[in-house]
């Protein structure tokens, strides 16, 4: 069958595969499958629900949620009944939600728990067109989604032929979804987009790895993000089964018991992980430490498209057998591929796991292109570390004057809702798209990232610094967790460095430096004395005016919860300049006449 809108995913999977186990979630630590034919009939009971409940084409419906089930039943019974998805993350704050329900103007909310439940009820009396609130679990005193699929149950009759019909009458440019950006500034933008948005870009991704109905996925990136909700569409189109995690905390366990083919991630979880396979590595006695350090400097000289002499690869069997088997092992024991996205991927980071048998494929693309542009692609070997591959099929890249990449194609969102003027400014007359990120295309094909637009600065030399690139080389460091690069209008590049505090105080415990906690531990001369050598050996693989000349440390680890991360685990760059203030004036040793300029520059 033709697939152009995005419940017609849900007919195909039925019709082509109809497989046992379609998604699976956690319930009380055991996993509960649902096959195709009951994903189906959750899907249309909801649907006839909400038409119940007096919803029609073109109302608005929020959900915030973990990942499960749950959430594609939802999911896909507001998209058959014309309703409109607004997915929003569970992270954000009153103000944020407040922002959201007034200028999306959603009927009803949908919430996963009761600290969500505790969390959203009070606010709804400022969004006047909220009507109820459900929730995925049982809450006490909150209604249950279950009485929405009950209702549709009971009004089966009354709404099969209305149904029918609303699906019909959808056309694939209608909008599926309402999307608010979790951007780095102010409040998040809506961004509109359409079935055939979503739609093609799940036929412009089908080809890029040959994994089809035998295979089993894992899903832990938010699905209220369109990185991965596209993927979940991209999963069900193959026919691949769903498996969802309880929670980040949870993974490690759950990719040992579904033993997953593939899955999807960003490349601040890929460090972590490597980060703490090295750490590992660091604790083996002797001849294992020696082998173990071996296989990985060994991995990092791999090269794609077996450019490797035959002794390094008979070289790589060995460490294979030895070292990285027990890797693979560590990831469920059967991954065989990852794809990456949101922020660039250390080519090094890629480099090692490739060389370990675990396949990544980094992509690249924004909630405005639904997500996917670009991205290496497995089945045609057209892949290139340190690059998201080629623009995927249907979809056309430029690259402006000053750099910047623009897209044109049928993943190009609607617009931004209620915003013409920002929608005019994000896409020009001809079409293109705007991304607002820096790059260049290599031998003719693949896409490479340089920067966003907006983050690159100019010293006062005039000189530009990409902080992005900067960054990524400065956190192969294992002494760093996370670094932001500053020094706009300035007379040389800084930086702000959290450190990885396992790794240090394993180095501060060798070197019989005492410290009672970490804001202390970020004082003491020996500590800074290391980072500054670190600082300096790094400095070397860079331009002059790139080098970071003065850094601070800070005892505090950056995160979602503390705001200093987006829900992707990008930098919130504003955020961290007006947290740090104090410090990057002193960075810069400003005199109290200086104040303002340091704040008008960050």
């Amino acid at each position: 069958m033709k697939v152009t809108r995005t419940f017609d995913i849900l007919d195909h999977a039925l019709e082509s595969y109809n497989k046992e186990v379609a998604l699976a979630g956690k319930v009380n630590k055991n996993w509960a499958t649902y096959s195709s034919r009951e994903y189906f009939e959750k899907a249309t009971l909801f649907s006839y629900g909400l038409l119940a409940m007096g919803l029609q084409p073109g109302d608005k419906v929020a959900m915030i949620s973990n990942n499960r089930p749950e959430w594609n039943f939802a999911d896909m019974g507001m998209s058959q009944a014309g309703i409109v998805h607004v997915p929003v993350y569970p992270t954000l704050s009153n103000e944020e939600y407040e922002y959201i329900f007034n200028h999306a103007e959603p009927k009803l909310i949908i919430v996963s728990d009761q600290a969500l439940y505790k969390k959203i009820r009070p606010l709804m009396e400022k969004a006047p067109s909220l009507k109820d609130i459900y929730t995925f679990n049982e809450v006490e005193g909150a209604r249950n989604w279950k009485e929405l699929m009950e209702l549709g149950r009971k009004n089966e009759e009354k709404f099969r032929d209305e149904l029918k019909k609303i699906r019909n009458s959808i056309g694939e440019n209608d909008m599926v979804t309402l999307i608010y950006t979790s951007g780095t500034t102010g409040l998040p933008k809506g961004v509109a987009l359409s079935h055939r948005n979503l739609v093609s870009n799940v036929m412009g991704t089908i080809k890029v790895h040959p994994f089809g109905p035998e295979s089993k996925s894992l899903s832990f990136l938010p699905l209220c993000h369109i990185y991965e909700r596209m993927l979940n569409y991209h999963y069900q189109y193959k026919g691949i089964s769903i498996y969802y995690a309880e929670s980040l905390g949870t993974i490690v366990d759950d990719l040992k018991d579904i033993k997953p083919d593939l899955f999807t991630s960003v490349p601040r979880l890929l460090e972590t992980v490597y980060n703490k396979i090295i750490g590992k590595g660091k604790d083996l006695p002797g001849i294992k430490k020696r082998i173990f350090f071996w296989a990985v400097n060994l991995g990092l000289r791999y090269k794609l498209h077996n450019q490797n002499s035959w002794f390094y690869r008979l070289k790589l069997r060995i460490a294979d057998k030895l070292i990285f088997s027990k890797w693979r092992e560590a990831l469920g024991g059967n991954i065989k591929i990852i794809v990456s996205g949101s922020a660039a991927l250390q080519p090094r980071i890629a480099t090692i796991f490739w060389a370990a048998g675990i396949k990544v494929l980094e992509g690249y693309g924004l909630t405005e292109t639904s997500p996917v542009i670009a991205v290496n692609n497995y089945n045609t070997n057209e892949i290139m570390i340190g690059t998201v591959g080629p623009v995927i099929e249907g979809v056309d890249v430029k690259i402006a004057e000053d750099g910047e990449i623009l897209c044109k194609g049928p993943n190009v969102m609607l617009g931004y809702y209620k915003d013409a003027r920002m929608t005019d400014e994000a896409i020009d007359n001809d079409g293109w798209f705007h991304t607002g990120d820096v790059g260049q295309i290599i031998d003719g094909k693949y896409l490479k990232i340089t920067d966003r637009k907006k983050e690159i600065f100019k010293l006062s030399s005039g000189k530009y610094v990409a902080p992005q690139v900067i960054e990524n080389k400065f956190k192969e460091s294992f002494f760093i967790e996370q670094i932001m690069v500053v020094g706009e209008n300035e007379k040389f590049a800084s930086a702000l460095i959290v450190p990885n505090f396992e790794f240090l105080h394993n180095w501060c415990f060798l070197h019989k430096i005492k410290f009672r906690d970490n804001k202390e531990l970020i004082g003491i001369p020996e500590v800074v004395a290391r980072y500054q050598k670190e600082v300096n050996e790094i400095n070397q693989k860079l331009a002059f005016h790139e080098q970071i000349k003065r850094f601070r440390l800070v005892h505090e680890e950056w995160s979602i919860a503390t705001g200093e991360l987006s829900n992707v685990l990008k930098l919130k760059r504003k955020i961290i300049y007006q947290k740090y203030e104090s410090l990057l004036l002193e960075i810069y040793s400003y005199t109290n006449g200086e104040r303002n300029r340091a704040e008008k520059n960050h």
